[in-house]
Order: structure tokens, then C-alpha cells, then sequence
């Protein structure tokens, strides 16, 4: 049995990423959506979900590119109290170092993931799973105090960041050079996918088998969707978009992703898309099926 997740990530970045999430969710087949506790567009975001009562919505949960939800002067390892208060205080490439040498604060992470889950709950939210932006509790150091805070907030599913071990064909990989870079590092970063699981595991958090579509990030096209329908292992999977659309707000907004939300919206809507799973024997189905799954 081939089981995928849709999952929708950045709701409440911008008014246009929210208005796209909702659209591929009720026109295409996003069936979950994780939410920015400090996005600029969260209001909206909250009362968009509100309209969509079968759309899945965890939390997305910031720690690097972004501003916490707790005073920076709490987060002396995570985020900045001087000059640039009130941001976080790495990129990705920095946070991995620290991440990876023991410079991060367990507790402050803790801290800070309860706030930003509790934020959506108080919005009344049923937060039915969290994951990362830019994936950084694919680190121990940040998986563990972020199992913690998921289950003090009552939250019993988790993204697992890491992708099969063949996520595209070769000859796909061949004619898009773009991809090599992105693909070796996933390649790198497996080496962590089984410390992931066992921690998960102990913690009784329900995961995945794993996440399909990082590799594809910015480049998602009709053809590569395909391409990664077709390898789609046995199990429960994650698919991670980003649907959006390429306005004023977002021109302004620190990503690389622009065209290409608008490109990845067009796939998640195609009016064969649905089908195609279909015809590949997979089933959708959200993070609140998973959980439900679980319970059982």
C-alpha cells in the first residue's frame, strides 16, 4: 500500500501563499499545510484554515530566517538581543555548524517551538502535526527538544525530513544539473534517518516513512511530479510543496522561492493530478488520517 501526504508549507507568509494553499487544497490535492506562528500574513492564515475545516494544519516551526514568538533576550543561542533584535540570529548553513557542535540551547528550542504551537492553538487551531523551516530537526539537537514541546502541546506527529534513497531516476538527475547539488546534499544528510526514527519512536510521535519532493524544491514541474509519483515506495509518505503566488508581498519577503510557487501551484492543480495518483495505487491522505492511524 502507497500512502502520500500533500503538505503545503509557508501558510501565513503572505496573503497570495495563503490564498494559493487554499486553492490547491480545495481545487488540487494539498491535503495538509503547516502555518508560520510569525508570519506576516498569520491573521489571514487562521481565518483562511477556519474556511477549509478538512485541510490538516500543523505548525511550522521557525528557528532560523525568521523572528521567534519569545523575547530574543530568552534565546540567547537561537536569536539576536542586540543589533537585529528580534531575529533569529542564523542562515541554514550557520545554524547547521551550531547545530552540529553543540551550540544550540536544548531548552531555549523547547521554549521556543511550545510558543509558536501554543500561538496557533490559542488562535483555535487544532495543530495536528509540526515540522521546520528549511528542515533543521533533521539535527538531534533540534529533533529532540521539539518532540518535547510537540508532546507538552498535545501534538503527535512530526515531518520526517529525509527522502528515499532513490528519490529520482537518473536520467532525470542527468538532464537537470540544477538538482545535483541539492541531491548529494539529502544524500549526505540520510546518514542522521535512523537516529530520527528511533527518536520519534521513543517519544511515541507518529512519522512518516519519510519526505518526498525536497530534492525537486524550486524546480517542481508537471514532468518531475510524475517522475516522483512513479517511484513512490510502499508506506506512508510525505510529498512538501510550495504553492504560492508571485505578488507585491512576496517580491519583498526574504525567500528564494517566487516563480516557482506559482508553477508548483499550476501542478498541484492539474485536473489530471488526482488521477495520476490514483493510477499509481496511491492513496491521499492528510496528517490527521496518520495520527488517526496511530491512535488505533
Amino acid at each position: 500500500m502507497r500512502r502520500l501526504i500533500v503538505n503545503a508549507d509557508d501558510f501565513g507568509f503572505t496573503t497570495g501563499i495563503n490564498r494559493a494553499i487554499v486553492e490547491a487544497h480545495t481545487r488540487g490535492i494539498v491535503t495538509s499545510s503547516t502555518l508560520m506562528a510569525t508570519g506576516r500574513a498569520f491573521d489571514n492564515a487562521v481565518n483562511s484554515a477556519k474556511t477549509v475545516p478538512l485541510l490538516s494544519v500543523g505548525c511550522h516551526v521557525v528557528l532560523i530566517d525568521g523572528e521567534p514568538v519569545l523575547d530574543a533576550k530568552q534565546l540567547p543561542s537561537l536569536a539576536r538581543a542586540g543589533s537585529g533584535a528580534g531575529h533569529f540570529r542564523d542562515g541554514m548553513k550557520s545554524f547547521a555548524a551550531r547545530a552540529l557542535t553543540g551550540r544550540l540551547d536544548p531548552g531555549e528550542i523547547e521554549a521556543e517551538a511550545n510558543a509558536q504551537i501554543r500561538r496557533l492553538q490559542s488562535a483555535g487551531l487544532s495543530v495536528s502535526h509540526v515540522d521546520t523551516h528549511k528542515h533543521t530537526h533533521m539535527f538531534p539537537a533540534v529533533l529532540r527538544p521539539l518532540l518535547r514541546a510537540a508532546k507538552a502541546c498535545g501534538v503527535c506527529a512530526i515531518r520526517n525530513p529525509f527522502g528515499p534513497s532513490k528519490p529520482l531516476r537518473s536520467s532525470e538527475l542527468l538532464t537537470r544539473p540544477n538538482l545535483w547539488t541539492r541531491y548529494a546534499e539529502v544524500r549526505i544528510l540520510r546518514a542522521l534517518s535512523a537516529r530520527f526514527r528511533d527518536s520519534a519512536r521513543a517519544e511515541g510521535v507518529a512519522t512518516p516513512d519519510g519526505t518526498l519532493g525536497i530534492v525537486v524544491t524550486g524546480a517542481l514541474d508537471e514532468k518531475l511530479f510524475r517522475a516522483i509519483a512513479a517511484l513512490t515506495p510502499e508506506g506512508t509518505w510525505e510529498f512538501v510543496c510550495h504553492p504560492g503566488y508571485n505578488d507585491n508581498d512576496l517580491k519583498y519577503a526574504k525567500t528564494r522561492l517566487r516563480e516557482s510557487r506559482e508553477s508548483e501551484l499550476r501542478v498541484l492543480t492539474m485536473p489530471d493530478a488526482r488521477q495520476l495518483l490514483l493510477d499509481q495505487g496511491i492513496a491521499l491522505i492528510s496528517y490527521r488520517d496518520l495520527t488517526s492511524d496511530n491512535g488505533r
